[in-house]
């Protein structure tokens, strides 16, 4: 949902910065250094050191932005540094509650809500992943159809209505839907739950619930469109 309000801001921030990095480093390099970063944000919270583990956490995710910004700068944006990025990404997503969960299970008597709300948290992205590249993959579907029928001379009205259709946001290498919860949302969301692991459980409930209404969100617009 603030994705796109902030990403003027983010380029502000992160543009000049790419300038700087030296040609040795690769966009890829980047990636890598941002996934080994959030690795080590999930063994720092692993082991309750919530300051270590909130530092890496910044600067995966300072990482994740600056790898783009030098791509764009460079003109070396891939299809595989896109999907390496959002590899890593949801690894480390994935990683952060159950390492959370882990750290406060032994300071807990009864910890089956606390595992049941990560498991919840945890099926909620799975949907969601779905969903979101369902969404891509309709996209591009209804894109080169489009392409088709502009070769064949379909006329400006059909693809006004495909571009009409499939208009999303292209904030990363994958067309996405805007919802509620996106990569601002979660980032705030994992950095509480990172910060205060005590608060896991009631973050996990909070942020499963915000993303089945980003699933519900996507949901009504893609059956309409699939139609």
């Amino acid at each position: 949902m603030l994705d796109i309000q902030f990403r003027p801001l983010k380029d502000q921030i992160f543009n000049p910065i790419s300038q700087l990095i030296p040609h040795s480093i690769t966009p890829l390099h980047l990636t890598l250094f941002a996934f080994i970063s959030g690795l080590i944000s999930c063994l720092f919270a692993l082991a309750n050191h919530t300051a270590l583990s909130i530092t890496s956490w910044f600067l995966n995710r300072a990482l994740d932005c600056l790898d783009g910004a030098v791509a764009r700068h460079r003109n070396q944006s891939s299809d595989l540094g896109g999907f390496l990025d959002l590899l890593g990404d949801f690894i480390v997503y994935s990683l952060i509650p159950i390492c959370c969960g882990l750290s406060t299970a032994a300071d807990e008597g009864e910890t089956w809500h606390l595992w049941l709300s990560i498991a919840v948290v945890e099926a909620s992205f799975h949907i969601n992943n779905f969903v979101l590249f369902f969404v891509a993959a309709v996209v591009e579907k209804r894109r080169a159809g489009a392409a088709i029928s502009e070769r064949k001379g379909g006329g400006d009205d059909t693809m006004g209505q495909n571009e009409r259709e499939v208009k999303v946001k292209e904030l990363t290498s994958v067309a996405m839907r805007p919802a509620l919860v996106e990569g601002m949302e979660s980032g705030i969301l994992f950095t509480v739950m990172l910060g205060m692991p005590a608060w896991t459980e009631w973050v996990c409930w909070v942020m499963a619930g915000l993303v089945g209404i980003g699933i519900c969100q996507r949901v009504v617009w893609l059956v309409p469109v699939m139609k």
